[in-house]
């Protein structure tokens, strides 16, 4: 029985899969920090194995529902890093490495994807994307759209022979709110949620219509944009911490799938290990 970790390092947070023989198994999401250290990151599996071995719910179909875990290092057999956050890719390297007794595969230049980037330059796309593309690439198929509502909001096309197109980076929508409070003495800072109404009757209302309605309308507007562009429709997948609630907003039909980077990472990992 093969374990392997996949870490996905984002500005706000990281997420840690586990996948055994090739299917995933169980996420953890913690708030990345800036600050962290290889010991506080080894720590940081080792509570999510902790919690594993409690319980264990498996989130995809055909994952097995018991395995044993291991109690002591090495606790898997390999791992696989993405990260956005150059400073924290050797801290959590480190940590992969006492894991697991082995070197960890890092979403970079050098590693194989399998992707045929349409990019001036293919090193600056961000290995979160690239983790999303094969994700996607390998469980919808070609052509595609990944939208990522994160720090920022990215949208990835896959063209309909499987490459990557191009894409798009925009603020995203907390960045805008916070943003909008900061620069206007009299906004505080709301809750992100949809308004009762488009029109908002009070100044909490308005913004909330103003950031989330305008952060959907930006999105449905893009993907019409996106298709018109390419001369035709794609799935669209969502992905990101509002991913449920802006998707319950959308004229366009989605599918919000937030395991897609993790899986993406595995597929990687399969590929660039396979003998």
């Amino acid at each position: 029985m093969a374990l392997v970790l996949a870490i996905d390092i984002r500005n706000t947070r990281t997420r840690i899969g586990l996948a055994v023989d090739g299917r995933l198994v169980s996420q953890w999401a913690v708030p990345t920090d800036s600050a962290e250290t290889a010991d506080g990151a080894v720590a940081c599996v080792l509570g999510f194995f902790d919690a594993l071995a409690r319980n264990l719910a498996p989130i995809e179909k055909d994952a097995p529902d018991a395995i044993d875990l291991p109690e002591s290092a090495p606790l898997a057999d390999g791992a696989i890093i993405a990260s956005v956050i150059p400073a924290l890719t050797g801290v959590w390297s480190d940590a992969a490495r006492r894991l697991t007794d082995a070197r960890p595969l890092t979403v970079g230049p050098g590693l194989k994807t399998g992707l045929k980037m349409n990019f001036s330059d293919p090193t600056a796309v961000g290995a979160d994307r690239v983790a999303e593309m094969v994700g996607a690439k390998s469980t919808y198929g070609a052509p595609a759209l990944v939208i990522d509502l994160g720090t920022s909001t990215t949208f990835e096309l896959l063209d309909e022979a499987g490459a990557f197109r191009g894409g798009i980076i925009a603020p995203g929508m907390k960045l805008g709110a916070q943003a909008l409070a900061r620069g206007a003495a009299q906004l505080a800072a709301v809750e992100l949620r949809a308004p009762k109404s488009l029109l908002g009757r009070t100044t909490v209302e308005a913004m909330q219509a103003g950031i989330v309605m305008g952060e959907v309308a930006r999105i449905d507007g893009l993907i019409d944009m996106i298709w018109a562009d390419c001369g035709y429709t794609t799935p669209v997948i969502l992905v990101g911490q509002d991913a449920e609630t802006i998707a319950a907003l959308m004229a366009h039909a989605v599918t919000v799938d937030q395991t897609l980077a993790l899986r993406g990472l595995l597929e990687l990992y399969t590929a660039n290990t396979r003998r």
